[in-house]
């Protein structure tokens, strides 16, 4: 196709002259780009001191961080023409990040700024001021094609270059969507920081990368509130945070914390793995109010009065007093607003100080005027600490949890009316030598980081974004809002794609257990990932895994891109299948049940395919992974085959919930080898 300024869309030929004007600005804007990064390492160090030098180091690596380019990333994907009250247009190219000239005029445009809202919001029936929007086309970072859309004519274009974009075969990491964000999605990616959002997204939506770019954009817009907070990125896996770690980069945030649950709560090393009835049951939200309980369940009563030594003299704090004072910050322990409460080692502290000002206003009245540092050693004293330690001890998290559950008497003064008695005994396990030697599960890492939380305030973020949190226990949601303080939040996910035993069929339960109860649910139903035959195919077992859920529809549609084949044997089909989808472009994914992954593996080497098994780190030195069925959740390839996947049903119990997630996998081709009957939903 050819293009000129008025047509509507263009694969252009190598002198067409918009295409050559459009050119030397992208390499105008790749020399400025040069330029700023010269300049920001030309920054010299004023030599005030070692501390402002050192700050003045890490800004100067970090802004260099920031402006680091890809050379297969264009320094901009659109522009925007608005028009002018002469009848003239006012140009922007929109792009990951500023750039501008040596006089500081704008080359292009942070897509974040207000400015580039337009390019993503603007249509033919509310053009917002735009007369034209241009796309771009690249290959290997050079300017290839362009499509125009006549908004101000009333003109849509047909979205060749916007499918071409989407469609594009990947391999390696996930990558940004900036250039392809719809108005559904950047409508959540600019909700306002205060805001809480909750994105119930179907495969192939975009859910995922909708929360990374709305947590670039906030960094953008409150860099310097969010600088201080921090933001943290919360995934279901290391795989999974392997898959989207360069989504951020490439928008030029590099300070974004990203992490798992697992790691979250890593207070203890997990070497054991808990029953699924007993992983339930200590993901239970009555669990906190059962540490709560064992924990200020240690505090004694005081039983006689007290010697504090102020100033060369000893003076009588009476009991009577004592219990007052303990029964009082007892209380403020015990309320249930977070931020207001009085943790267990501030408590500690707070009793000590406590005896120390009772002996200086004995001391006061007496006349006499103790200064602060006198006071101060009289709450570190031998007589008070070791009043302190009779009556409120010092509690290590970890040795709390292994008492509980390792002494009956213990844990049943603690669930006393909150755990029933053969949920208690659920629980319990034989007592390890020492808390070094208990062998902790991942279920108990969440109770120990409970329990941290009740002892010690845990640092908050400023906004935290939650991926496929629809899989989060009643714990694993508090030990995340802990982290939100009084932050926001983006949650991700999909009811259809839970597959742990508290998974709930709503989202209010999980935002209530997040600390956030009024957040707002927004829908993405519209597929842009996954072509119609494979969510359609997909989309039968809803009814059975989530009655109610709007299934998802797909903007495009692909013949032939779904492939049903009943066999016999494995070996022979599935090398067959693999090698031919290897021979094209894209990254392959072999999906199968978890005890199934060796011998899928041995039997592509045996064929003498190139494959290797994703490990929960999201390593994988291939263009083809052999995928375990637990971490496929939240990955993409472009094309997949499902192995046998009654075996994937079979394995859980929440098997056709899993089977969901990996049927939803594909960008592409979607090839189901089935050995045993299909589900009944998908045999129809």
């Amino acid at each position: 196709m050819s293009a000129t300024p008025t047509d509507t869309t263009g694969t252009a030929s190598p002198t067409d002259p918009v295409l050559t004007a459009e050119r030397a600005h992208l390499a105008l804007a790749a020399d400025c780009l040069t330029e700023m990064r010269a300049a920001a390492s030309a920054v010299v160090d004023a030599g005030v001191d070692a501390w402002a030098s050192e700050r003045l180091g890490a800004a100067r690596a970090e802004r260099l961080r920031a402006l680091a380019a890809d050379p297969h990333v264009p320094a901009f994907f659109g522009r925007t023409d608005a028009g002018l009250p002469d009848g003239g247009a006012e140009s922007f190219h929109i792009g990951r990040r500023h750039v501008r000239d040596a006089a500081g005029r704008p080359v292009v445009i942070d897509w974040r700024a207000p400015m580039s809202r337009p390019f993503y919001r603007a249509s033919a029936a509310d053009p917002q001021g735009l007369v034209r929007r241009r796309r771009f086309g690249f290959s290997g970072g050079e300017l290839t094609s362009y499509e125009d859309e006549l908004l101000g004519a009333g003109e849509e274009g047909d979205g060749a270059l916007l499918r071409e974009e989407i469609e594009r075969p990947r391999s390696g990491p996930m990558r940004d969507i900036v250039a392809t964000i719809q108005p559904e999605q950047d409508e959540i990616v600019r909700a306002p920081l205060a805001e809480s959002v909750c994105v119930q997204g179907a495969p192939g939506t975009g859910k995922t990368a909708v929360g990374l770019h709305r947590a670039a954009y906030l960094l953008y817009t409150h860099g310097g509130q969010l600088a201080r907070t921090g933001v943290l990125v919360v995934g279901p896996n290391r795989a999974f945070l392997r898959y989207i770690e360069q989504v951020l980069p490439t928008l030029g945030e590099v300070d974004v914390e990203q992490t798992t649950v697992a790691e979250l709560t890593a207070h203890v090393p997990v070497r054991a793995e808990d029953a699924p009835e007993v992983a339930a049951l200590k993901g239970d939200a009555r669990m906190a109010q059962v540490l709560e309980r064992a924990l200020w369940g240690g505090i004694a009563k005081p039983a006689d009065d007290v010697l504090v030594p102020l100033a060369g003299r000893r003076y009588r704090v009476p009991v009577e007093r004592l219990k007052r004072y303990v029964d009082d910050l007892r209380r403020r322990g015990r309320v249930a607003d977070d931020q207001q409460r009085l943790h267990h080692a501030a408590g500690r502290e707070r009793l000590a100080l406590l005896l120390a000002e009772d002996a200086r206003r004995q001391k006061e009245e007496a006349g006499g005027s103790p200064t602060d540092a006198e006071t101060r050693r009289a709450a570190r004293s031998p007589e008070v600490r070791a009043f302190c330690d009779a009556v409120w001890p010092a509690c290590d998290p970890a040795a709390l949890v292994a008492g509980l559950l390792s002494d009956a008497a213990v844990l049943a003064r603690a669930a006393r009316g909150v755990l029933a008695d053969d949920e208690q005994a659920l629980l319990l396990r034989p007592p390890a030598r020492s808390v070094r030697a208990t062998r902790w599960t991942e279920a108990d890492a969440v109770l120990v980081d409970e329990a941290a939380g009740l002892v010690e305030r845990t640092a908050g973020y400023g906004h935290v974004v939650v991926d496929e949190a629809q899989d989060l226990s009643p714990m694993q949601c508090r030990s995340v809002a802990r982290r939100l303080a009084a932050g926001s939040l983006t949650v991700l996910g999909d009811l259809a794609q839970a597959t742990s035993p508290w998974s709930a069929g709503d989202w209010a339960p999980t935002l209530a257990g997040l600390g956030r109860p009024d957040t707002a649910v927004r829908p993405l139903t519209r597929g842009y990932r996954v072509p119609g035959e494979v969510l359609d195919y997909a989309n039968r077992l809803l009814p059975v895994i989530a009655p109610g859920l709007p299934a998802a529809t797909a903007v495009r549609r692909e013949p032939g891109a779904l492939e049903v084949r009943p066999v016999t044997d494995l070996a022979g089909p599935l090398a067959e299948v693999v090698a031919g989808l290897a021979a094209g472009p894209g990254s392959v994914g072999v999906v199968c049940a978890e005890d199934a992954v060796p011998a899928v593996a041995g039997l592509l080497r045996d064929a003498g395919l190139p494959a290797a098994v994703l490990a929960d780190d999201g390593s994988a030195a291939e263009r083809v992974a052999v995928v375990p069925a637990t971490l496929a959740k939240g990955l993409e390839f472009d094309a997949v085959v499902v192995a046998d996947p009654a075996a994937i049903v079979a394995a859980e119990p929440r098997g056709l919930n899993r089977l969901y997630v990996v049927l939803t996998r594909a960008v592409s081709t979607l090839v189901v080898l089935h050995r045993d009957d299909l589900p009944g939903a998908l045999a129809s």
